[in-house]
């Protein structure tokens, strides 16, 4: 703490970022403040709560960066942000993406559905779609009213949409221009919600077909209108605006905060977004920081509406208006966004204490029964195969008690053994002289599903690379269930309570790298031919390989045969080995 102090004292009255540093030197939360001085001595200087007291308990040491402007201090933050990924602001990323509708900017257009929006520079984008059926759903009947391009390369003959109607032939047929970009902006009208034209269309052909008597294509068509007033249609409130607006809402609730999105597109609500995350920080700098993040993943709208002042700098970064409302409809609006916040937060809390519990807690349950400082980070190994042969393993990632399956790896075993200690040897000299060789992220413990021997050969690989970190392992029932941890060195059983909620988080974590590892091994099976698998049963060589072949034609055919059929062709012990091998690979 004096150090801190001693640091705390160098801190100018200017804008800059400020990155926090646990005991490793690892950067754990990056923030921007007005006044460096006032905003990082706050931490230090009063009593916290919740995540913002963890943060605290973890900070041994600071940086900071002084910059011109507020402006400068926003970018700075969230290109640190992008490079550290400091474990307590990914708590305020939202991973979530809608898709939107494309109408791509070419000579004769294609109606898409897209996700990566960052990457498609002046496109006509609609939406977003927190519906991902609703945008197939209209996808599919823009096209089928409005015969557009379907093809991503032009063919050089019509194809089957030109046949059925739903393309006007544009690869070998001239196409009036005119009758494209009447086609071109009913389209847009409608996806800006304007439907009165389609739904003429629609009935316009549903009676056609009607008095045709073709009851079952009219029927189709109702449907399709029936689609329209139910879930486009559906609004909560109408406003005077033509130009898209996004409006936030926020509710504090019990160490957390909520936050409510509403799209508001041509005047109406289209749909509403949500995130719920632990309060760090002042409220202000947590809706900046969220917005700022928030359109990597989404279209910026014309206007923003928010119930609180923000960052001045905000609107430059963005390059948009941000507006806090005072009174009339626009109000109205925000209110209404702050009320949904508060009753989404009230819904979800039960469920978000719950799974505090089960995972945050746990995990810091086993950290104090483990003896160790932190536990950002859990990797967790797994070995799957079959007979000696398909040997892979998989890892798993945990941090901070959730699984982060970006971090997830797979190794296929090179040695061609069933020898376990041989390919946990494998499989942890190559992860680990990887992290070493790239300075990538250690985890402060390792979980390999085994016992005593697996363990050991663990460190004695670890120890080889000059890495100190805990591995410890899983051990098992006699009914394959996990029933203790063993720990330490020399190595002890720990009893878990089968009704704790460490025990339910350590059988999660065992679970989901033994699935990833069956899942990857499964997937290698499956791609071994009838002759590749015959080249892994000892005893079958080339010319008993021929005669299974000329015999039973397929993989399915061995696959049903029993072994005193088997015995024909081959001798007792290997039939018997082939029938063990075919039936471990149903």
């Amino acid at each position: 703490m004096d150090y801190i102090k001693q640091k705390l004292a160098l801190l100018p009255d200017k804008p800059g970022c400020y990155l926090m540093k646990n005991k490793d030197g690892v950067i754990i939360y990056v923030g921007k403040a007005k006044k460096l001085k006032r905003r990082v001595s706050s931490y230090f200087n009063r009593t916290h709560t919740g995540k913002t007291a963890k943060l605290v308990s973890e900070i041994t040491d600071f940086e900071f960066i002084e910059v011109e402007s507020e402006i400068e201090s926003l970018i700075l933050e969230q290109n640190l942000i992008k490079e550290n990924n400091p474990k307590y602001n990914i708590l305020l990323r939202d991973d979530k993406s809608y898709p939107y509708i494309e109408l791509t900017n070419e000579e004769i257009p294609r109606l898409l559905i897209v996700r990566h929006i960052h990457k498609k520079k002046n496109a006509k984008l609609f939406g977003p779609y927190p519906n991902v059926l609703a945008a197939r759903k209209t996808v599919d009947l823009l096209n089928r009213l409005y015969p557009l391009r379907k093809c991503k390369n032009m063919p050089k003959k019509p194809c089957l949409y030109y046949h059925i109607g739903e393309c006007l032939g544009y690869c070998t047929k001239e196409v009036d221009k005119s009758l494209l970009d009447n086609m071109l902006k009913d389209i847009k009208e409608f996806l800006k919600g304007n439907y009165d034209e389609v739904v003429k269309k629609l009935n316009y052909e549903m009676e056609k077909q009607s008095s045709l008597m073709n009851y079952e294509k009219a029927n189709e068509y109702k449907q399709l209108l029936d689609y329209i007033k139910v879930t486009l249609t559906k609004q909560k409130v109408e406003i005077n605006a033509k130009e898209d607006i996004d409006v936030f809402g926020i509710s504090e609730y019990k160490g957390y905060l909520s936050i409510q999105v509403f799209f508001i597109r041509s005047g109406k609500i289209l749909e509403r977004h949500s995130k719920i995350t632990p309060i760090i920080g002042e409220i202000n700098e947590m809706l900046s920081n969220y917005i700022a993040t928030f359109y990597d993943n989404f279209v910026l709208p014309h206007e923003i509406y928010v119930p609180i002042n923000l960052d001045d700098g905000l609107e430059n970064y963005l390059n948009i208006k941000i507006n806090v409302p005072i009174k009339g409809t626009k109000k109205k609006l925000v209110e209404m966004a702050n009320q949904n916040a508060l009753i989404n937060i009230k819904n979800e809390f039960e469920l978000i204490s719950r799974d505090e519990n089960r995972t945050t807690k746990a995990n810091d349950e086993l950290m104090s029964i483990l003896k160790l400082d932190k536990l950002d980070r859990i990797e967790l190994f797994d070995n799957s195969h079959l007979f000696g042969t398909y040997s892979v393993s998989g890892m798993v990632v945990f941090k901070d008690g959730k699984p982060s399956k970006n971090d997830y790896r797979k190794f296929k075993i090179k040695i061609d053994t069933n020898d376990e200690y041989s390919m946990m040897k494998e499989v942890i000299y190559r992860r680990y002289f990887r992290v070493v060789m790239d300075n990538l992220e250690k985890p402060d413990l390792i979980i390999v599903d085994g016992g005593i021997g697996q363990i050991n050969i663990a460190r004695e690989v670890l120890k080889e690379l000059n890495l100190n970190i805990m591995v410890v392992g899983l051990k098992k029932n006699d009914k394959h269930n996990t029933s203790s941890l063993l720990a330490f060195n020399p190595i002890e059983e720990l009893e878990i309570d089968k009704k704790s909620n460490l025990f339910y988080y350590l059988e999660r974590m065992q679970n989901e790298v033994h699935n990833f590892t069956i899942s990857y091994h499964k997937k290698i099976r499956s791609k071994g031919s009838l002759e590749s698998v015959l080249d892994n049963i000892k005893g079958i060589g080339k010319s008993r390989k021929q005669e299974l072949i000329l015999r039973y034609k397929t993989i399915n055919n061995i696959k049903k045969a029993s072994i005193e059929d088997l015995s024909k062709t081959l001798p007792n012990n290997v039939a018997n080995n082939l029938y063990n091998y075919l039936k471990q690979e149903k």
